[in-house]
């Protein structure tokens, strides 16, 4: 094969892609939920739940947020054909591939430079959307593909039971990533292994061999130990330094030979020195946690009658948020599920956002992170980190979208828009921040110090056009978006004019609110012409192109 020639992984439906409307987000304060007082200076407030399709959603948080997520973990619904009480989870194969490929494409947008993604997904699409990860994020970003250990028994319904899930791990570059990789504390018992047999000063401590493998000829030498016996490296392997640096080792009393000073020499490292360990890629569930722990936690919450089927336990989230990001950090996840990433991420003091579609985020993430809040959470990792409280977070729903049909089929301003929802949803079409002015009544938005915008439903007359081209002045751009207006668009140099809703019209899918990964909510094939009077039963691709909804202007 030529290395010009690329690998791809090709499905069905590839080449169909969605035109994505940027949706404004919506608060309810009324859902909204903040502590009475402060607990400590570093509590969170302004976290964010969305409640809504999670594809539209990432697009609204794409103008705002590009380049500024640290972690993204995601538990997106495995396609297995089983049917979870929260979710369908039976999407045929090539319809989730292209689902999840729009979704990757817009997290690796979301993710910082020294961000990464966390997916946790089982063997029936691991192989293949590992597969699409490199396409998205490139080969040479993906970290690992730990092995998570999610139960304590074997399946006795399987022929061999699974008693995993991957977790697969890209970064956005490797090269940035790489540095800010945390190592993981040790555990009670890794601790205990630590001894001080010779009353060492310096504390307790545990040995590691001295040799490594291959051969390196100033790494070749024979060490004397303090009872006369000579060693050279064993067949295959090298000493682990040059001859200096041991004789260095001996002296500073860094090497154990034994209680009989006998033993082949031994590196010695000190717990007090210890940063950790770095983690690997088995990850053990007494270390992380399994399901029926993770059921557990959600019990204890909910009771028994309101389990959610496919959690996931806080101590694999609290691994996956300590190793990948800090303090105050931003965390996201779009398949938020019962809430566990929030309640992590809220606890180990990082700020966060989850989407979610399903009602459980009104009967399980809400109540689960009020209780976080109250302090009223005592379980999962809540007295590994000492957490007491604290902090909130803002309830946002996804608008409307910003064009409906009329009775004759026209496409008209959607009559739900306010004045300022019509300016904030123009804004994020063309690129503006959102910042209406207190003082200049045409100012909504700027794109950079000089560049402005101006949203009315107005039909704007030449006289008016005229004395707000001489308001804006010379040394200023606006974009003035309205209804109508007289006259020439290029009249005057410094505004630029565009009609409402024609400017926008071929943009995007208008009034399509569903983009879920449920095979409930795919549309129905239409009949093929010839086959008029058949009727069809399998669902088409929810990406399948949509014909012109436009027409002519």
């Amino acid at each position: 094969m030529s290395n010009k020639q690329k690998l791809e992984l090709t499905w069905i439906g590839k080449d169909k892609r969605p035109k994505l409307e940027p949706r404004i987000l919506l608060e309810n304060p009324e859902l909204s939920y903040h502590a009475k007082q402060r607990v400590s200076a570093d509590d969170q407030f302004d976290n964010k739940l969305i409640f809504g399709d999670n594809l539209l959603a990432l697009k609204a948080l794409e103008q705002d947020y590009a380049g500024k997520v640290k972690c993204v973990f995601i538990d997106p619904p495995y396609n297995t054909g089983s049917a979870f009480t929260h979710y369908d989870d039976g999407v045929e194969h090539s319809i989730w591939l292209s689902l999840m490929r729009d979704r990757l494409e817009i997290i690796r947008a979301l993710l910082a430079d020294d961000g990464s993604l966390w997916i946790t997904i089982d063997d029936n699409e691991a192989h293949y959307l590992k597969v699409l990860c490199d396409e998205i994020f490139g080969r040479g970003n993906f970290v690992a593909n730990v092995v998570w250990q999610k139960r304590t028994s074997p399946d006795i319904r399987s022929t061999i039971g699974a008693g995993h899930d991957h977790l697969l791990i890209f970064a956005k570059k490797i090269d940035i990533f790489k540095n800010i990789v945390k190592k993981i504390p040790k555990t009670d018992s890794q601790i205990k292994a630590y001894k001080n047999p010779d009353n060492d000063p310096r504390g307790v401590w545990a040995s590691s061999d001295y040799t490594a493998q291959g051969f390196r000829p100033n790494q070749m030498y024979t060490i004397r130990t303090p009872s006369g016996i000579e060693y050279t490296p064993p067949t295959g392997t090298c000493w682990k330094n040059i001859e200096s640096v041991f004789l260095t080792l001996v002296e500073e009393g860094r090497i154990w030979f034994g209680k009989d000073g006998k033993s082949m020499p031994r590196r010695k490292t000190y717990l007090r020195e210890s940063e950790g360990q770095n983690a690997w890629t088995w990850w053990t569930n007494a270390e992380v946690g399994h399901n029926q722990e993770a059921k557990k936690e959600i019990n204890a919450i909910f009771g028994v009658q309101n389990t959610f089927e496919t959690p996931k336990p806080e101590r694999l989230l609290q691994r996956i948020i300590y190793i990948s990001t800090n303090p105050n950090d931003l965390v996201l996840d779009s398949f938020a599920g019962s809430g566990t990433t929030g309640a992590v991420a809220h606890k180990m003091g990082r700020r966060w956002i989850m989407i979610e579609l399903g009602e459980h985020c009104h009967t399980h993430i809400i109540p689960r992170l009020k209780k976080v809040i109250d302090d009223e959470d005592p379980g999962g990792i809540s007295k590994a980190v000492n957490w007491q409280g604290g902090g909130g977070f803002r309830y946002y729903s996804l608008a409307p979208s910003l064009l409906e049909q009329d009775r004759w089929g026209n496409w008209v301003v959607n009559k739900n828009y306010n004045p300022a929802m019509l300016a904030e949803a123009l804004c994020k079409l063309e690129g503006f921040t959102y910042a209406p002015s207190d003082s200049q009544w045409w100012n909504h938005g700027y794109s950079s110090e000089q560049d402005f915008i101006y949203v009315t439903t107005q039909n704007l007359s030449h006289q008016q056009l005229e004395e707000l081209s001489a308001e804006v002045g010379g040394d200023r751009s606006l974009l003035v978006c309205c209804a109508a207006f007289r006259g020439k668009a290029d009249a005057f140099s410094n505004l630029t004019l565009k009609k409402i809703p024609k400017m926008v019209l071929s943009r995007c899918e208008w009034a399509h609110d569903d983009y879920s990964l449920n095979v409930a909510n795919l549309p129905m094939a239409q009949p093929e012409p010839e086959r008029a009077t058949q009727k069809q039963t399998h669902p088409k691709p929810a990406n399948t192109a949509q014909n012109d909804l436009f027409g002519e202007i």
